[in-house]
């Protein structure tokens, strides 16, 4: 298992190099930014676990770099670090998308505690369940009850869009929008086949069964009982 990155967006270096001590002992991946604008640059490099951001930032604001990251990022934690203790910095913080909020000086004990908080929050935004069947949308890991199953990438696309739609009933226009995208312009039956593969790979053999059809509408991802 690849160990969590964390990116800290922290001016002061002796605060960063610290953080960054502690973090890569306790087994984080960890990449430091200086300033707002290179934790900008960063963010937008690759995917992180979580996010420290320092509210007191040169070149643009740690709360300027929230507002950002949450523009289009809803999911990724991220702590917000700062000398500030006044109600209405932490109420801003929170308001803005922050999933915490720690005061300098921080016990580093109490962070990381806090960082496994956000972490176990997320992940567990990844795992799905229905009946007996498990979905890890980031590791692309498939159970039925204690059995592996193997799927596709497109495969697994469409059975996510079922999990995340569980007792919806979905037309095939829908299935192809979600999965294949608005712009795919092949056969409509394309989604009948690949319903057709998901069965055989995880309802055939196993009770109960999950995927239904909706005679004339489509079809639905759910648990009979």
């Amino acid at each position: 298992m690849s160990k969590p990155s964390i990116l800290v967006v922290e001016d002061e270096t002796k605060i960063a190099r610290v953080l960054e001590l502690e973090l890569e002992y306790e087994g984080y991946r960890v990449t430091k930014a200086h300033d707002g604008m290179e934790g900008l640059r960063l963010y937008r490099e690759q995917k992180w676990d979580l996010l420290l951001l320092d509210l007191m930032l040169p070149g643009l604001s740690g709360t300027d770099l929230l507002k950002r990251v949450r523009s289009d990022d809803e999911k990724t934690p991220v702590i917000m670090l700062t000398a500030k203790d006044a109600v209405s910095d932490k109420v801003m913080g929170l308001d803005l998308g922050a999933n915490d909020y720690v005061t300098k000086p921080f016990d580093i004990e109490e962070l990381l505690a806090r960082i496994r908080v956000a972490l176990r929050t997320k992940s567990n935004q990844h795992h799905m369940k229905i009946a007996d069947l498990y979905v890890n949308e980031r590791t692309h890991e498939v159970h039925r009850g204690e059995e592996e199953i193997e799927l596709t990438a497109k495969e697994f696309s469409l059975l996510v869009y079922l999990m995340k739609n569980k007792r919806q009933v979905l037309n095939r226009d829908q299935l192809l929008e979600g999965v294949w995208g608005y712009e795919y312009y092949g056969d409509t039956n394309i989604v009948d086949v690949y319903i057709r593969y998901l069965r055989n790979k995880m309802d055939k053999g196993y009770e109960p069964k999950l995927i239904h059809t909706v005679r004339g509408v489509g079809y639905v991802l759910k648990d009979p009982r």
